[in-house]
């Protein structure tokens, strides 16, 4: 076979005319002759017909049929058969060119995958293509079916959406891509030829033209008109339309799962849509079935819950019974109601409160009869946190139903009672208590359970399993052993009982004969000596008292009340651990009481995460154990004195021994998973509130402006860049949000007509203020330059009212340092490449900060799911991603609610739509469909009660009425006066089932009669009073009202608690949706050093150690830089007392300094080089209490790494290198950790000062070191003049080493990362991936890549060939400027993908030739 046929073959799986069109081909665009299409197709087409022995030759036939078509093909086919599967083909292409998805399901995709455009029509058939005529393909988006796959198809797939007389490109034109594109000419006449090849073939045409009616009539006669078999092409029409019906296309058939489920466009997804429950409510009670509403449930789940929380509220013991009620009456709301936490709070607040009347002891005949006293008894933190205990509730009542209904069967199949379990199941309150009792019953009855099994699968023998933990102790049970079991006295049960103090204390009694004696004589073929007796005896009562409920019970409290944690470091942990390593905090760490780490839950948290990562192990120990164990051996032995009982209760302590050691051990297990839980809900509380505490700001509010408008707002920034040499970057946003002018600035502090053009801007524009944020210390002086500029050219600010003199005033621009962490995140995400795709991105970070002035809220609620990306925590990263994201959401909807969602805002601007899945009720989903359907009413909604729908005025439901009832008062809609059908209720937080009420109170506060009342009404509308109110402005008049009054006639006539509601009434009548959120945050000092350096004080403090470089050295001071960006001073003395500071230093020199000082507020810092200083090392000082710290094991573990340098004749390194940290590689790849991939640090080498190690970030938590050989070097401590990685490659410096093989490599991994056919995620994912594509798409084939985070720089190419052939994987390597497969190198993405199938097929021609040589 010529090479030009072999690339006409690796291009793809051509796909033949099935209607038995004549080939065309491909070089003279001539019709070919019927035969040589039959050998085509025979060339093309792989029979399955013979037999294969070799199971490898099995898969490669079928790797073969779905991947690449093999050029070894089988003989002809029978003519009949070709003709039959011809004709199915034809049938298939016709049903298949019917089954095309509608219109608006394209326009919903194309909705929810915003880079995806509706597929092109393309034509029917198919041809062969050359490699060369691949680039074509290049600039065409692909169509619907080919959306996962570029270069993978089978020949009996058909092009689905081709109704166009366009050609079509092969699926596997670009399968290898040629490296000259053709030119104008070429692709023109290619694009006629291939019109030819596709034009439709004429269809056979009876022209009647001059015949007239007597001849057609004739022609008729003799031949028919076909109505003769009209049935049966009804028949067939019927047929094809059932199959039709059964094969409609969805969207699942098109998308990959993965795609939808992310996309939100699932069967489960449209289902949360249309019921009309809660959103989130939906979600959460997924895994839970119907949940009962009995009185009697929800007495029991509140006291539970009470139970849990009121430890911690510290409120009067009075008030523990209206506590009580309170959260059962919270729990009503939320399953019987359905309404959320922010309608609770909001609507029910009543509820929430315990309020008594206290006569008043006055002799003031004006004072009031009675005074109100109100205890706030829940609050907002608390409504959260009883919702999820509820879904706690649900999971112990689901297990405790499932053990009751086991041991219900027991009693009916066995006859079985046990005492035990129908006293605890009840009074079990933890999921670790009904595991307790499920354990208890699975031993204790296992041949019953077994038995019961057997039954009902229909089987009558037992059913056995030799070997199994149970079977040894049935035996023991039905073996005469069982007698010297019940011969120790008291059951496990008993004992637990003495311990606990239930009842009155039970002793053992002592057997007549001693134990050795009983033992003899009770031996049988089970146990035949008496050793083997006693032996089995005391397994069995350990085990009995192992899995006691109640000895488990006894255990848990002490181990909560006199548990104490400590930390052994291992071996790995030794040197892994060093004093600047975060673990170091807890690597001998000691008898942490649980209270103490109940006030830390952060600490215990790091010990399990370094538990995790086998670098300490964590131990839970009893304080008290041998007193334990004392009390515990005193309530198990007899009370007799003799040597019969003294051998009786040596019996009984081995019993105990032995039983200690197997509880001691799951005991602990389960108390420290109970305890990183409960650590975790401390931990996570404190990120909400941090969280919520930065979403509670208003926007910007400079002077004379109300709190909550808008601003309008110049920022800036320089990014990394130094001010005075690069551009400093700006925009200006107006109150709309839009960036209306943005540029850049140069050299501000010297450059008059840059400070002009900034002045300029200035006063053309007029900010409301200015807001400036960046990268780096740099920053700051930027903030001086504008600064600077202000005051000199007089830059003047918005004008605001003077309350002292009433006069109009004005002062100089604010500089405003701003919070840049959403704008971090926003510069280079894809949203802001889509919202922004020409501006640079900084100056896309200086429209987040703009952005993040007008509205914080609004920018954290656009980053979705990056939010868990903030830095909310030192300590977040110990938690659960999942919790921590739902943590923070709970406190995006109370600010949301709080806020309120203008509906018809957020139907035209984005950002303001990203609030609404937070709003009370809905979610993501609902969202979505409020937005559609909104837009189906017109697009604009003018009020409240038309989102469940209005017939009168042709508006369509939106809303479910449980849906509405949740958000109804927190979306509002401004009042339109000219507007009838407008309400100025709906722009307050007045819930429209209080209107009335709100009604009343504007009638009363206006003076109005019932009369005036309707008549006012019946004019203007139901609005009409509260319109009035306002027009007139007589708000204040709503103030002079007694409400109390209101109040108690509601609760009187109407048993309904409405005081807070009349409050909250009165509050949105004077002021309509007030802006009750903060005044906007500027950063603290502590917080603006973090931001512009990296550093905080943990990371940078007095006392350390720091490598500087030096800048400038004068005669009595130096001046430095450290790594972070600020500037150190060292002073004369503190280098040395006897030498010249200009004989010791020298500039661009790095040393390392001690730290004496840090001007966080200026980012200046003083510094020492004296030895002395600098051989005392840095220890961080810990707040540990008297025998909490392990100081002796420190001290040992200290003198063995001092020993093992020594062996190692390791010496600190200094290079002279911006890049070089004296780093071990854990600190290398925690410094690297919060940088972008491809960043580097060179560091020293474990292997000696001939080597140096260099760390590079390849991606998130993958980091690999490459070893430098060091060669012709000066002296021990320089670098050597040729640096050497590996044995191939050479460089001469440092600097060239970092370009042109870790930045060359980088490249490289971004080239891969950033490929259509890269999958995020592990190897296990991708397969899962392949694995579902294959089977959604069972007569193809693909591959993909993913990174190999166990050996970095390394990829995994996996690929799946059918749906029957398991997922391979090849190893893919990133090397300097290529990509290294199979030990070959290729030079990007294009080749590398295009040398696989090359490979690939080789491989598989290979393997067939070994298969006919085997046979």
């Amino acid at each position: 076979m010529s090479d030009e046929e072999m690339r006409d073959l690796i291009d793809g799986e051509a796909e033949l005319n099935e209607e038995n069109d004549e080939p065309v081909d491909d070089e003279a665009g001539e019709a070919v002759g019927d035969e040589d299409g039959e050998d085509e197709e025979a060339a093309l087409i792989d029979s399955s017909e013979e037999e294969e022995d070799d199971e490898d030759e099995e898969e490669a036939r079928r790797i073969r049929e779905g991947f690449i078509v093999d050029e070894d093909e089988e003989e002809e086919e029978e003519e009949d058969e070709e003709e039959k599967e011809r004709r199915k083909k034809k049938k298939r292409r016709i049903r298949e060119e019917e089954e095309q998805l509608d219109e608006e399901d394209l326009d919903l995709i194309g909705e929810a995958t915003q880079q995806w455009e509706r597929p092109r029509p393309e034509p029917k058939f198919k041809r062969l293509k050359r490699g060369h005529r691949a680039e074509s393909r290049g600039s065409e988006r692909r169509g619907l079916a080919e959306i996962f796959s570029d270069d993978e198809d089978d020949e009996t797939e058909e092009q689905r959406y081709s109704r166009s007389h366009r050609a079509v490109v092969d699926e596997f034109d670009d399968f290898i891509e040629d490296d000259y594109p053709e030119d104008d000419q070429e692709r023109m006449q290619r694009e006629q030829e291939d019109k030819e090849v596709a034009r439709p073939r004429d269809r056979l045409v009876v022209d009647t033209t001059g015949l007239d009616k007597d001849a057609l009539d004739d022609m008729e006669a003799i031949f028919g008109n076909g109505e003769d078999y009209d049935w049966a092409l009804q028949m067939e029409e019927e047929e094809e339309e059932r199959e039709r019906e059964e094969q409609a296309i969805e969207l699942k058939d098109v998308f990959e799962p993965a795609q939808l489920k992310e996309k939100l466009l699932t069967d489960e997804d449209n289902q949360i849509r249309i019921i009309d429950e809660p959103e989130r409510f939906q979600i959460d009670r997924k895994p839970f079935k119907e949940q009962p509403t009995s009185a009697e449930y929800f007495k029991e789940e509140a006291r539970w819950i009470t139970n849990l929380i009121w430890p911690k509220k510290n409120l009067r013991a009075d008030l523990h019974g209206p506590f009580n009620k309170a959260v059962g009456k919270v729990l009503e709301f939320f399953i019987i109601d359905g309404v959320e936490v922010p309608y609770i709070f909001q609507h029910r607040r009543d509820y929430l409160i315990h309020a008594r009347k206290i006569r008043n002891k006055s002799d003031n005949p004006d004072s009031q009869e009675y005074t109100l006293d109100a205890e706030k008894l829940l609050n907002q933190d608390d409504l959260w946190r009883i919702l999820e205990l509820d879904l706690k509730f649900r999971s112990l009542v689901e297990k405790r139903n499932s053990l009751e209904k086991a041991y219900n069967n027991l009693k009916e199949g066995a006859g079985i009672q046990d005492s035990i379990l129908d006293e605890m199941i009840h009074q079990a309150a933890t999921i670790e208590e009904l595991q307790d009792l499920q354990d208890y019953l699975n031993f204790q009855y296992s041949s019953q359970i077994k038995a019961i099994a057997a039954a009902g699968n229909g089987e009558t023998r037992e059913i056995k399993r030799p070997g199994a933990k149970t079977a040894f102790f049935e035996r023991i049970r039905r073996s005469k052993a069982y007698e010297f079991v019940k011969a120790l006295g008291i059951s496990p049960d008993r004992l637990a009982q003495n311990a606990l103090r239930e009842g009155k204390k039970v002793s053992s009694d002592d057997p007549s004969q001693r134990p050795v004696e009983l033992a003899d004589s009770l031996c049988d073929l089970e146990f035949p000596s008496a050793d083997q007796v006693i032996n089995a005896a005391r397994q069995m009562y350990a085990e009995e008292m192992f899995v006691s409920p109640r000895m488990r019970k006894h255990f848990r409290i002490q181990y909560y009340q006199m548990g104490s944690v400590s930390c052994r470091r291992t071996e790995k942990g030794l040197r892994k651990i060093d004093e600047s390593h975060p673990y170091y905090e807890i690597k001998y760490l000691l008898n942490q009481t649980i209270r103490d780490l109940a006030m830390r839950p952060e600490i215990f948290l790091k010990m399990m995460k370094a538990e995790e990562e086998g670098l300490v192990e964590v131990r839970l120990s009893l304080e008290n154990e041998r007193e334990f164990r004392k009390q515990l051996y005193n309530e198990f032995i007899s009370d007799n004195f003799s040597e019969l009982a003294d051998a009786w209760n040596a019996e009984r302590q081995k019993v105990l021994d032995l039983a200690f050691g197997k509880l001691e051990k799951v005991i602990a297990k389960g108390v420290k998973d109970s305890l990183r839980t409960a650590c975790q809900e401390e931990l996570l509380k404190t990120c909400r509130e941090e969280y919520f505490k930065r979403l509670d700001q208003a926007p910007l509010k400079p002077k004379g402006m109300v709190l909550g408008t808008t601003p309008r707002v110049l920022t800036l920034t320089n990014g990394m860049g130094d001010p005075n040499r690069d551009p400093i970057y700006w925009t200006w946003v107006e109150e709309d949000g839009r960036i209306v002018e943005h540029g850049k600035f140069v050299n501000l502090a010297r450059d008059e007509n840059q400070r002009e053009a900034f002045a300029e801007l200035c006063r053309r524009r007029h900010p409301d203020a200015i807001g400036v944020s960046g990268f780096s210390v740099d920053t700051h002086r930027l903030i001086k330059d504008i600064e600077g500029i202000i005051n000199e050219k007089g830059l003047m600010g918005p004008e605001y009212q003077d309350p002292d003199s009433d006069e109009y005033r004005s002062d100089l621009l604010d500089v405003i340092i701003v919070n840049d962490e959403v704008a971090r995140l926003y510069k280079d995400s894809p949203r802001a490449q889509q919202e922004h795709p020409t501006l640079n991105p900084l100056t896309r970070y200086c429209y987040a900060l703009a952005r993040y002035m007008q509205n914080p809220m609004k920018e954290y609620a656009a980053l979705g799911k990056d939010v868990v990306s903030l830095r909310i925590h030192p300590y977040q990263q110990y938690l659960p991603q999942d919790k921590l994201l739902k943590a923070m959401e709970t406190a995006m909807v109370d600010i949301v609610n709080l806020v309120g969602v203008d509906i018809n805002e957020a139907m035209n601007d984005p950002y303001t739509a990203n609030l609404l899945p937070y709003v009370a009720g809905l979610g993501p989903r609902k969202a979505q469909l409020l937005i559609k359907g909104i837009n189906a009413n017109g697009g604009v909604v003018t009020s409240r009660d038309e989102l469940v729908g209005d017939p009168e005025r042709h508006k369509i439901p939106v809303l479910g009425p449980r849906v509405w009832n949740n958000c109804a008062s927190f979306l509002y809609i401004e009042y339109d006066s000219s507007n009838p059908e407008s309400d100025p209720l709906d722009n307050t937080r007045i819930h429209p089932e209080d209107y009335d009420l709100a009604r009343k109170v504007a009638a009363d506060a206006l003076g109005l009669d019932e009369e005036d009342v309707k008549a006012e009404t019946d004019e203007h509308g139901p609005g009409a009073i509260v319109s009035k109110l306002f027009r007139e402005e007589e708000q204040d008049k709503v103030n002079e009202l007694i409400l109390d009054e209101y109040a108690d006639q509601l609760e009187r006539e109407y048993q309904q608690r409405k005081r807070a509601t009349l409050e909250a009434i009165r509050a949105e009548l004077v002021g309509p949706f007030e802006e009750l959120r903060k005044g906007f945050a500027i950063p603290s000092t502590d917080q603006i050093f973090t931001m512009f350096t990296g550093e905080t004080r943990d990371s940078l403090c007095e006392g350390m150690i720091v490598p500087v470089n030096v800048r400038v050295v004068k005669d009595d001071f130096a001046i430095v830089r450290l790594d972070c960006g600020i500037e150190g001073r060292i002073e004369a003395h503190e280098v040395s007392y006897r030498h010249s500071i200009k004989d010791l230093l020298s500039v661009n020199q790095t040393v390392q300094a001690k730290i004496l000082d840090i001007n966080r507020k200026d980012f200046t810092c003083k510094l020492s080089l004296r030895e002395e200083e600098l051989r005392r090392p840095f220890r961080r000082h810990y707040d540990y209490g008297r025998g909490q710290w392990d100081y002796k094991q420190e001290d040992l573990d200290r003198e063995e790494l001092r020993e093992k340098d020594k062996v190692t004749g390791r010496t600190q390194r200094v290079i002279r290198h911006p890049l070089f940290k004296p780093f071990n590689s854990v600190q290398a790849e925690e410094y690297l950790g919060g940088m972008p991939p491809g960043e580097v640090v060179i560091r020293p080498s474990s292997k000696g000062n001939d080597h140096l190690a260099v760390t590079w970030k390849v991606a998130d938590g993958v980091y690999q070191h490459i070893d430098v050989l060091e060669l012709q070097k000066d002296n021990e401590f320089s670098v050597g003049k040729v640096l050497r990685v590996g044995s191939k490659y050479t460089y001469s410096d440092l600097d060239e080493l970092i370009v042109e093989h870790v930045k060359a490599m980088a490249k490289k991994v971004e080239e891969m990362m950033q490929h259509e056919k890269f999958q995020k995620g592990s190897r296990a994912d991708l397969e899962k991936w392949l694995t579902t594509y294959i089977d959604a798409n069972p007569n193809r084939s693909t591959y993909a890549f993913c990174i190999d985070p166990k050996h970095p720089g390394y990829f995994y190419l996996c690929f799946k060939a059918s749906r029957t052939s398991r997922v391979n994987a090849w190893m893919v390597r990133v090397v300097p400027h290529a990509f290294e497969m199979m030990k070959s190198q290729y030079p990007d993405m294009r080749a590398l993908c295009n040398g696989f199938k090359l490979r690939y097929q080789s491989e598989m021609l290979k393997a067939q030739q070994q298969g006919h040589v085997r046979r």
